[in-house]
């Protein structure tokens, strides 16, 4: 008798384990996320020789990867310079300037936990736009001296500037005993865009004809000035805002269950809310300053991925900069080929892809927003 009850609480603790074995791996797609990742980056490799080798030079594939690893010069010097001092450093600012875009959207839905959220939402985009046409178009009045002293670094900083200044003023306006309310934030920072957007215009205003054409361009956003002297500029800025990703992963994490569960569970939520949102600035700041206004990459990749991936923001913020960065070459390589000779501003591609899938999120959405 005492065997035969034996056998059966271990039976019904074999049984337990088993299921709640079962109930952890239901929803655990660590091992996806993980392939997905790897194979992101064999895939962000591939775009990057991709955009290298497409266009009017008759250098093959085979024959670039060949230069690269240092099997001969079998690349002439007109090729050369073609491969390695523009299309190049096109292509790898075209990576970094879509990988922060889709990283800060994916940081910006994390913490205001909604899947409709970009740093255009809180005024930092319009505040980096800011400081960016600040410095272009007073570079030859009382700017001239910051321009001089700054070189390379003075349109990503302006525009790092930019940003940072409208995130301190929405912490000023949101923040009220050592608090941040995300809801005012959201509204605050809906009115300094619109403030930013004014100022912007009134300086567009005051442009010569050379700055205004320049302007409009790079208002449509394009990667077509791309030098490793921007990349110098720009790219130790993305680069350490990428760096912030391990230390708010998994409070990213625990504050989708909500703020004050995510401070009973031990995250530091107001120093969070630090980091992602000076980060944000700080990679927003630098893509608007070299490349202008490119829009949607920050809504669709994050989605994309939150949907193949799950919400886990270890795994999503990773694969969202590998992601962004290879969909903007290859948006790249679109705009410089679809109507050859002439090229296309990139804003208008990612826009023109972008805008449907933002409007099938809405409508995805809609009952959970009440719209």
């Amino acid at each position: 008798m005492m065997a035969l009850q034996d056998a059966m609480r271990r039976k019904r603790a074999n049984f337990s384990l088993t299921g709640r074995r079962q109930f952890r791996t239901a929803g655990d797609r660590s091992r996806l996320a993980l392939l997905a990742i790897l194979l992101l980056a064999v895939g962000s490799v591939l775009s990057l020789l991709f955009s290298v080798t497409t266009g009017a030079s008759n250098a093959s594939f085979l024959e670039v990867t060949a230069n690269m690893a240092g099997s001969g010069d079998v690349l002439n010097a007109r090729d050369r310079i073609i491969i390695f001092y523009i299309r190049m450093p096109r292509a790898i600012l075209g990576f970094l300037v879509g990988g922060s875009l889709a990283v800060s959207g994916a940081i910006m839905q994390g913490l205001f936990r909604n899947p409709l959220a970009d740093p255009g939402l809180v005024g930092v985009s319009s505040g980096a736009s800011l400081g960016a046409v600040g410095i272009i178009v007073l570079a030859s009045t009382f700017a001239a001296p910051l321009y001089t002293l700054l070189g390379i670094y003075a349109l990503p900083t302006s525009a790092f500037g930019g940003g940072l200044a409208s995130t301190w003023l929405l912490y000023r306006i949101a923040t009220g005993n050592g608090q941040t309310s995300v809801a005012t934030m959201l509204l605050a920072g809906i009115a300094l865009g619109s403030l930013a957007g004014a100022l912007t215009g009134l300086l567009i205003y005051m442009a010569n004809d050379q700055q205004l054409r320049d302007l409009t361009f790079w208002g449509m956003g394009s990667l077509a000035g791309a030098t490793w002297a921007k990349i110098a500029g720009a790219g130790p800025i993305i680069l350490l805002s990428f760096a912030a990703i391990p230390f708010i992963a998994r409070g990213l994490n625990a504050i989708t269950l909500g703020e004050a569960a995510a401070f009973h569970m031990g995250v530091p939520v107001q120093r969070l809310k630090n980091i992602a949102i000076v980060s944000v600035a700080a990679a927003t700041g630098a893509s608007v300053a070299v490349s202008g206004g490119i829009g949607f990459v920050g809504i669709v990749v994050p989605h994309v991925l939150r949907m193949s991936i799950g919400p886990d923001h270890r795994f999503l913020l990773p694969a969202s900069a590998l992601l962004g960065g290879s969909l903007l070459i290859f948006a790249d390589v679109l705009a410089r080929t679809i109507v050859a000779p002439a090229e296309l501003p990139i804003g208008i591609v990612t826009a023109a892809a972008g805008g449907p899938f933002f409007l099938w999120i809405l409508l995805r959405h809609r009952a959970r927003l009440a719209l």
